[in-house]
């Protein structure tokens, strides 16, 4: 038997993420604008006209299959910070996934869920 609050809480945020522009602020391999030995492995950016716990949009990483197939989210927990939040990955491969998790560093404490349906 499905779960099927999961089940709506996937759908849901595969039509957000299908429904809203996708503003890519931080271009793959460009450097990060506080850290510049942080390379951004893939395009990141957020959902236009969405809101996130730190007051801006909902965070995307968008992946190399060229496509906004929500693939999985990413939970974050920035240890110095004390700040947690979700990311959307769309279109990732597993590679891109593990570029993901490999960008992040030692004070940036990370779960990816992959998406059930995928």
């Amino acid at each position: 038997m499905k779960n099927q609050r999961g089940q709506a809480f996937w759908e849901a945020m595969a039509n957000l993420a299908a429904t809203r522009h996708i503003v890519i602020d931080r271009p793959k391999s460009h450097p990060h604008p506080k850290w510049p030995d942080m390379i951004y492995p893939l395009d990141y950016g957020f959902l236009e006209g969405t809101s996130a716990s730190d007051g801006d949009g909902i965070d995307v990483w968008l992946g190399s299959l060229n496509n906004k197939t929500l693939t999985g989210i990413l939970c974050t927990f920035d240890t110095l910070k004390r700040d947690a939040e979700v990311k959307l990955l769309l279109g990732c491969s597993s590679n891109d996934v593990e570029s993901i998790l490999a960008f992040h560093d030692e004070n940036m404490k990370v779960l990816y869920i992959p998406n059930p349906e995928e």
